[in-house]
């Protein structure tokens, strides 16, 4: 642990309990703003980690996924949609880096990755989801509780994940979070070319990210249901029973209707994405 002055501490408490941290780095160590930027980092990061692990129960239901190859649970998840929504001359080269973009949070790899991730209120966001699957404490009353958290081509991904998707039919989110992939992601990233039109792999409305991911989840699991339109919207008619994302995260109705257009074509994908795509 990092000797820290007084205003450090204040700023590290603050930080651990709202994930938020000031920019301003003059009373950190530091030859300039460049070393002290880089003390306060590693200060908030280390009491990051220092706290998880401190909360964290030393017995937890799961250790590790249940299942045995990531890489091709993934690829079955996201095929569908990566070839309803891309054309065929780029769905390889999407895929190749969807396949390993999954990370579930383990006892084994959760210190590296709060010490790693890129921003630090994802760290911050990542620690209370850990905290959360092991039903310990979180870091504050505020926190926003999550199962998955999506930063430019990484889907971290709580291993609650296999109990929801038994508990609630409609529900995967390894699905929602890779969708957000595709408007956090931009096409040069992975190697593909990049228009003034078209930066991002998908233009998403802002307003609809949410929507969005919540209908790729949703239309994902009832084509894993049913394989005829009767079949699709027998399936829609049983999610629209609930539960349902609540009207504080999506347009309800929207939603529904989304989905209905989606299960009532050949290439629901598309019509998800022109739902939520910046309007011409």
């Amino acid at each position: 642990m990092l000797k820290l002055g007084t205003f450090n501490e204040a700023a590290v408490r603050h930080y651990l309990e709202t994930g938020l941290y000031q920019p301003d780095y003059s009373d950190w160590q530091g030859q300039n703003i460049v070393e002290a930027e880089k003390y306060a980092d590693h200060a908030m990061r280390d009491a990051l980690v220092q706290a998880v692990l401190k909360k964290t129960p030393t017995r937890s239901q799961l250790a590790k996924p249940p299942i045995d190859d990531l890489v091709a649970h993934t690829r079955y998840k996201v095929l569908p949609m990566v070839n309803g929504l891309f054309p065929m001359v780029e769905r390889s080269v999407i895929m190749k880096t969807l396949e390993n973009s999954v990370i579930f949070l383990t006892s084994e790899n959760i210190e590296s990755t709060l010490r790693t991730v890129r921003w630090r209120h994802t760290a911050w966001s990542l620690a209370n989801l850990y905290l959360q699957q092991h039903g310990a404490e979180l870091l504050s009353p505020n926190a926003r509780p999550i199962m998955g958290l999506s930063e430019e081509t990484s889907c971290y991904i709580s291993l609650t994940y296999f109990d929801c998707q038994s508990a609630d039919p409609f529900a995967d989110y390894l699905v929602h979070e890779v969708a957000h992939v595709f408007h956090n992601c931009k096409r040069s990233t992975i190697g593909l070319k990049e228009t003034r039109s078209r930066e991002f792999l998908l233009n998403i409305r802002f307003d609809k990210r949410e929507t969005f991911a919540y209908a790729c989840e949703a239309y994902s699991c009832i084509l894993q249901q049913a394989a005829t339109p009767h079949g699709r919207q027998h399936a829609l008619a049983e999610h629209a029973k609930g539960p349902m994302p609540g009207d504080d995260v999506v347009d309800q109705q929207e939603y529904l209707s989304i989905l209905t257009s989606a299960v009532a074509t050949k290439n629901g994908w598309k019509r998800i994405l022109q739902a939520c795509a910046p309007s011409a």
